[in-house]
C-alpha cells in the first residue's frame, strides 16, 4: 500500500520512541499515509493500526479528532478557515461565508468538479492575522478580506487549467514549454509554510475538531 520510502519514514518515526510506546508515532505515521496516498481511507488507517500494533478503533479516533486528517477524499484545494473567538472577532465568520457562497458549497463540502474542499479549522496560532486560511495544510494565508478571497480562488483556479492545459500539451514525447504551474503555489494573500517538509512532525498549534481557544 505505500511505498518504500514512506515506510522508511514511519520507521524513522517509531524509532523516537521507546519499543513499548510504538502508538506514540500515530500522528507522525497517519501523516505520512496521507503524504502517500491523498487522504485516509479505511484500508489505510488498518495497516496503521497494524504497523504500531494498536486497535484500529483507536487510529481512527485519532484521525476524525484532527481537522489536517481526510478521512474522505478532499478536493485539489482543500482550505481550512479558522473560526474560532479570536478570528471571529476580526470578522473570520464574514469571510467563512463568503467562501461558502463564492465556492457553493459548505464545510466539509467539495465542489462538483473536484477542484476545492472547504473545511472549519482549529486554533492555527496566528489570531492577530485573521481572517486566516490554511491550503493543502501547508501554506498559511492572513488578512484574507473579500478582495484577497476573490484573487486566491482565481490563483488557483487558474493555476489547476494551466496544469491541465501543459499536461494536455504533452505529445510525442514532447512537453509545452514553460514549468506547469503548482496548485500549492503562493496565492493572494500572506503565505507562511507551515512545515519544512511533507513529512515534519504536526504543528504544536493545531487543535482537535472538538477544542477550543
Amino acid at each position: 500500500m505505500f511505498s518504500a520510502e514512506a515506510l522508511k519514514e514511519m520507521d524513522r518515526a517509531v524509532a523516537k520512541y521507546p519499543s513499548d510506546q510504538k502508538r506514540s508515532a500515530v500522528m507522525a505515521s497517519l501523516a505520512l499515509a496521507q503524504e502517500e496516498l491523498g487522504w485516509l481511507s479505511p484500508e489505510a488507517m488498518a495497516f496503521v493500526a497494524d504497523y504500531l500494533g494498536m486497535p484500529a478503533i483507536a487510529v481512527q479516533e485519532v484521525a476524525t479528532f484532527y481537522n489536517m486528517f481526510d478521512t474522505r477524499p478532499p478536493g485539489r484545494f482543500k482550505i481550512t478557515i479558522c473560526t474560532n473567538l479570536p478570528c471571529q472577532l476580526r470578522d473570520a465568520d464574514l469571510a467563512a461565508d463568503y467562501l461558502k457562497e463564492k465556492l457553493g458549497i459548505d464545510f466539509n463540502e467539495t465542489t462538483p468538479d473536484g477542484k476545492f474542499t472547504l473545511k472549519e479549522g482549529e486554533c492555527m496560532g496566528a489570531c492577530g492575522d485573521a481572517p486566516v486560511l490554511i491550503l493543502n495544510n501547508k501554506k498559511m494565508c492572513s488578512f484574507m478580506s473579500h478582495e484577497k478571497i476573490d484573487r486566491f480562488i482565481a490563483d488557483l483556479a487558474s493555476s489547476d487549467t494551466a496544469s491541465s492545459s501543459g499536461a494536455n500539451a504533452t505529445s510525442g514525447g514532447q512537453t509545452a514549454a514553460g514549468p506547469a504551474i503548482q496548485p500549492s503555489a503562493p496565492a493572494a494573500g500572506v503565505t507562511v509554510p507551515l512545515a519544512a517538509s511533507t513529512v515534519a512532525p504536526i504543528p504544536a498549534a493545531t487543535r482537535g475538531k472538538e477544542s477550543s481557544t
